[in-house]
């Protein structure tokens, strides 16, 4: 495990991390509730929203300063785009026990990523699986992708970061005399990941500019990496912006990496189309 004796510093997060409590919400329809223990007094509170057994399923880490039960609304739209979604989260947020840490963060996605596929196989989710993560939730799922990847279809990642020192000083804690060895490493680790890879971010993102995403992106070390850039979009906003194309973008790569919606397959079925047509 690398050393975050840096980021794990009591004032350093305090930047890094916004968590926030709140009590469990209803329970949305088609989904279950899902208690991953971490620690022997640490249990995480996410869940799953199905669509079905057989479509894809994303591990999602989310943002920060965000909840599972945030997600409740989006999940549904997910749903409908004919995707399985298992709401990953953090220490200390939602209503998860402890407190966070980077390490703690990054140990915990591991056991995370245990437990979903497990979940998958116990339940019947035959699907491909991919993991993905937006802004903070960027590090924990390019740590999966990395060590992980024997399990996973494609990795996606949504407003994140390549450098974490520039992200340190838009968050207002410049890191004086700290090298990106220190940090994150989302570039370096991204680098070595053979994943399919879709890269989504807003134009106008000012939290984490542009130019992070595209260094992600020229940095990654997939054959098949796609970017997608949202006008309009800040860090926020892509889904509001984007709406339903949003869904079907990250549908259409699921599908395309899985082998359901190469060229091949579209010509089979408009053959078989056809002749039922011809009946």
């Amino acid at each position: 495990m690398p050393n975050f004796s840096v980021l794990d510093h009591p004032q350093v997060l305090s930047h890094i991390f916004f968590p926030f409590r709140t009590d469990r919400t209803p329970l949305p329809v088609n989904a279950e509730e899902a208690a991953v223990r971490v620690d022997s007094d640490v249990m995480l509170g996410c869940r799953f929203h199905a669509a079905g057994p057989d479509n894809p399923s994303i591990l999602y880490f989310h943002g920060n300063g965000e909840t599972v039960g945030d997600y409740d609304d989006i999940a549904a739209d997910y749903c409908r785009a004919g995707l399985n979604i298992f709401i990953a989260t953090y220490r200390g947020y939602g209503w998860s026990d402890g407190s966070p840490t980077v390490t703690a963060m990054l140990a915990d996605a591991a056991t995370i990523s245990q437990f979903f596929l497990d979940w998958l196989e116990n339940k019947g989710f035959t699907g491909p699986r991919l993991v993905m993560g937006r802004s903070l939730g960027s590090v924990s799922a390019i740590e999966i992708g990395l060590l992980h990847s024997q399990h996973y279809k494609g990795l996606i990642i949504e407003s994140g970061f390549a450098d974490t020192l520039p992200l340190a000083e838009s968050l207002g804690f410049p890191l004086d005399g700290v090298t990106e060895e220190d940090g994150f490493s989302n570039g370096t680790k991204i680098a070595q990941i053979k994943l399919p890879t879709l890269i989504l971010h807003g134009a106008r993102d000012q939290l984490i500019p542009p130019y992070q995403a595209e260094k992600l992106q020229m940095l990654s070390g997939a054959k098949n990496k796609q970017f997608l850039l949202i006008p309009g979009a800040d860090h926020n906003s892509l889904i509001t912006i984007a709406g339903e194309r949003y869904f079907q973008c990250i549908k259409k790569f699921a599908d395309e990496i899985s082998g359901i919606n190469t060229w091949r397959h579209r010509r089979r079925k408009f053959k078989e189309d056809r002749v039922e047509q011809s009946k």
